[in-house]
């Protein structure tokens, strides 16, 4: 009976745990979208009745609108109308204006319209401006104008959104799948959802000096992960870059340094007065007439150290400079060739054994071979 007992509760509980694991596949297939899914247009036979209260909306536009609204205002009325809502332009006041009316069954409709005219007031073409009436259409405008203060720096960046010929926008529109308008102190972007959150994301980081072109990067990475759908479920972290900012401008550090002393809740030490060292040197006890004394030999002191370095500093002047060594110039001539010194030695003998004006000492005695050779041509 026992054992019956015990398998009759496993069998329940195995039952149990099938019961929730099929629950929790259920859950996980309902939050899931299927691809391709589309949700199904809002029809007259969903609120046949219509609406109980009128709604209207109404938007102020610059006065370099005025000429473009008026041309493509039949239009937007006749956009506007399918829905079965009521739109009027007052050129006096600069305002657009936006109600329901009887046959409007759409609750969202007027919602739509609402900015469909915001949007052409932010200098939207009406042909992006209509698509804001499509389902999976939605719009935002970004404030960027009160992000940065300074008006130079403002400009610099908004220029830096638009990029060269308008490359930098043009990239972010494709990425994200959004029409992107900049115009004065505001950012118009038109699409679905998703691409809208990515749009905010950039633009405010440029406004905060993050270049646009690290954010392109990433979404341009996003974009072929999102194809592979076992990455689906993975987080992307991994595959993510990872920008630092790398040209941030040093501080100067100060050439004193002052350092921080250490809090301490006692106050500092007081400093001795001249009663207290008097008393520790033992002056206090002595009499007026040696303090004086003392005084006065101090002074006599002090006195004769000045005069000493006065002095010193006069005697500075007299104390000759020390004179730098001559340097003796040997300018020597270039030897051409080779010198026979031999040749030199005997000229100076020569010169030393003759006297100015005198016949030369050693004359050589005539030999005989010459005598006999002046007796022949006597002879002949």
């Amino acid at each position: 009976m026992a054992s019956s007992a015990t398998d009759d509760g496993m069998g329940e509980a195995h039952k149990g745990n099938k019961s929730k694991k099929t629950k929790h596949e259920d859950e996980s297939e309902l939050l899931t979208v299927p691809d391709g899914w589309k949700e199904p247009m809002f029809n007259k036979e969903d609120n046949p009745r219509g609406l109980l209260e009128e709604s209207s909306f109404a938007t102020l536009f610059p006065k370099y609108r005025e000429a473009y609204l008026r041309e493509c205002w039949p239009l937007v009325e006749k956009a506007v109308g399918e829905a079965h809502i009521k739109a009027s332009l007052d050129l006096i006041e600069g305002s657009m204006t936006v109600c329901t009316t009887k046959k409007t069954f759409d609750p969202y409709a007027i919602v739509r319209a609402r900015d469909l005219i915001k949007l052409l007031a932010r200098s939207v073409p009406f042909e992006q401006a209509v698509r804001i009436l499509q389902d999976e259409m939605a719009c935002d405008i970004i404030k960027v104008g009160t992000v940065v203060r300074n008006r130079e720096r403002f400009v610099k960046r908004r220029q830096r959104l638009i990029g060269p010929k308008g490359s930098t926008l043009k990239a972010l529109e494709l990425l994200t799948n959004c029409y992107v308008m900049v115009q004065g102190n505001t950012v118009s972007a038109l699409g679905p959802h998703s691409g809208l959150k990515e749009v905010r994301k950039v633009v405010m980081d440029t406004m905060k000096n993050i270049h646009p072109i690290y954010n392109i990067k990433t979404l341009m990475i996003k974009r072929e992960l999102a194809k592979d759908p076992d990455l689906r479920i993975q987080s992307w972290e991994r595959f993510l870059p990872k920008f630092r900012h790398k040209n941030l401008a040093k501080r100067k550090e100060p050439k004193k340094k002052s350092s921080k002393k250490e809090y301490t809740p006692f106050p500092p030490q007081q400093p001795e007065s001249k009663v207290d060292l008097e008393l520790a040197t033992g002056e206090f006890f002595l009499r007026e007439s040696v303090k004086k004394r003392k005084k006065m030999e101090e002074i006599k002191v002090k006195q004769a150290e000045a005069l000493t370095k006065k002095q010193e500093e006069r005697n500075k002047a007299f104390i000759p400079p020390k004179e730098k060594p001559l340097m003796k110039k040997t300018n020597k001539a270039p030897l051409e060739g080779k010198l026979d010194i031999q040749a030199i030695k005997d000229k100076v003998r020569k010169a030393k054994t003759k006297k100015l004006g005198a016949p030369p000492v050693n004359i050589a005695p005539p030999s005989k071979t010459t005598d006999k050779k002046k007796k022949k041509k006597n002879k002949g």
